[in-house]
């Protein structure tokens, strides 16, 4: 990702008030090391002053190919700075209105005995100044434009900051992303029917239709030391129980290895599949020894959803991005017991961030599908989670639903299906008719942590609406 920061001034200044600019350069300096990071590229364009300096700037935007712009606001400026570069750059802007400490000392400065010293030293803090009038310009030329307003280097601004910046890393990867679709819908569902091509205009991302066909080619020519290393990994990665049949687990590592393979070779981010398989043995065979090995690609960052869920593939793309992970849920229950809801789904489960080892058990019916074969058991990890749904309203716009909550520990169902106990400060009543008043399919992505205000910036600047329920 590349991001560009520039500080905008008032080149009158620096002949009037000594020091000044290379001040103000400083502080432009500081915010660039915080900044950067690996797979970050910072785009420096200084202290920009004029119109004529703003346009080569914003020429400069475009060459490097930036995906997001810090305009930081580090004194006065006139608007007209500001306009070509953004007009240029055409990326979305997060103007720093950022002081260099929280007050002026007043004492020092009032003993100040030059009053073009006092009126320097007042310049390196009215960031706040400027920042209305670039606001007024922004919003007449129909730019849109985003805010951060604190202290330069304070916790809270730089939270702020580090938010912004995790957010511009999602939109750019979603712009730049493979999603695989391999099936089809499953039928009768819906609420999941989603036109594809919208999708990809909402939010960038390129859909690689695929078929069930290759992917069973592929795992008949998988060879018997390939499958033996796979039947390891799982292994290791799983605590498979002793009923599990040793042919089943060999069917299930040889369709994964076929699935990396089937991944490498369309160079997939994400994933969203469903495909019966009745009639033709062999796809049925690969279907329903997807599980193991679908899970096992979700947890090195390559997002699957059962059902055929374009949408959800995408909400468990965004929150991997953030590192929070992102499983395939949807509600399993209610606990009005103990005031909660009960989450979960069959197939695919974010293995990387589960409580403890998942379990894999054997099936002997896949409910509401067809075939028989090895599921992945396993609760997501204690501690704060956070809910994304992507929404498609009835205009085909999308905007994204999120819920900051809880899992605790409690009993859970023992069905091989990854499920588990969620609390919400509205409470389980409270929690799903508010989750529902916003009309989201019935399935959506867990992740752990709270990223709630990470997820808001990433909406605004994928230019997607944005709802938190709790």
């Amino acid at each position: 990702m590349r991001v560009g920061l520039c500080g905008i001034g008032l080149d009158a200044y620096w002949s009037q008030f000594a020091g000044l600019e290379e001040r103000l350069k400083g502080y432009v300096a500081q915010v660039a090391t915080r900044l950067a990071r690996p797979g970050v590229e910072v785009v420096n364009l200084g202290l920009i002053d004029t119109p004529a300096r703003s346009r080569e700037a914003g020429h400069r935007s475009r060459r490097d190919d930036i995906d997001v712009l810090f305009l930081y606001v580090t004194t006065y400026a006139l608007s007209n700075t500001v306009l070509p570069l953004v007009q240029k750059a055409g990326v979305p802007v997060v103007v720093l209105n950022l002081q260099p400490t929280a007050a002026i000392d007043y004492e020092q400065f009032n003993r100040l005995e030059d009053r073009t010293a006092m009126t320097g030293e007042w310049l390196a803090h009215c960031s706040a100044c400027a920042t209305p009038e670039i606001a007024n310009l922004l919003m007449r030329a129909g730019i849109a434009f985003h805010q951060v307003t604190g202290v330069l280097g304070d916790e809270e601004s730089s939270i702020e900051i580090e938010e912004w910046l995790e957010a511009a890393r999602v939109c750019a990867a979603l712009e730049s992303a493979r999603l695989g679709l391999m099936g089809h819908y499953y039928s009768g569902m819906l609420d999941i029917m989603t036109d594809v091509a919208q999708v990809s205009i909402a939010f960038g991302t390129h859909a690689e239709l695929l078929e069930v066909d290759e992917l069973s080619a592929l795992g008949a020519g998988v060879g018997e030391g390939d499958v033996a290393r796979r039947v390891r990994e799982i292994q290791a990665a799983f605590d498979v129980q002793a009923e599990c049949p040793q042919e089943e687990l060999r069917r299930a590592a040889r369709t994964s290895v076929a699935l990396d393979a089937f991944v490498a070779r369309h160079e997939l981010d994400a994933m969203a599949y469903y495909y019966k398989g009745s009639g033709n043995a062999a796809n049925e065979d690969t279907m329903s020894s997807i599980i193991l090995g679908t899970s096992l690609l979700t947890s090195r960052h390559i997002p699957v959803a059962g059902e055929y869920e374009v949408k959800n593939a995408l909400a468990m793309k965004i929150l991997d991005l953030l590192g929070a992970g992102g499983s395939f849920t949807e509600y399993y229950a209610m606990d009005f017991n103990d005031d909660l809801v009960l989450m979960g789904h069959d197939g695919p489960g974010h293995i990387a961030i589960a409580e403890g080892k998942p379990k894999v058990r054997p099936l002997e019916v896949y409910h509401g599908k067809v075939g028989r074969g090895l599921s992945v058991e396993m609760s997501v990890k204690h501690g704060p989670v956070t809910l994304l749904s992507v929404v498609e309203d009835a205009g085909s716009r999308y905007k994204l639903l999120a819920a900051e909550g809880e899992c605790v520990a409690g009993e859970i169902l023992e069905i091989g299906n990854t499920n588990s106990r969620y609390r919400f400060p509205l409470g389980g009543r409270g929690f799903v008719e508010a989750w529902n008043e916003q009309g989201p399919a019935h399935h959506c992505a867990v992740g752990v942590g709270h990223v709630a205000g990470t997820l808001r910036k990433a909406a605004a600047l994928i230019g997607v609406g944005f709802y938190r329920v709790c």
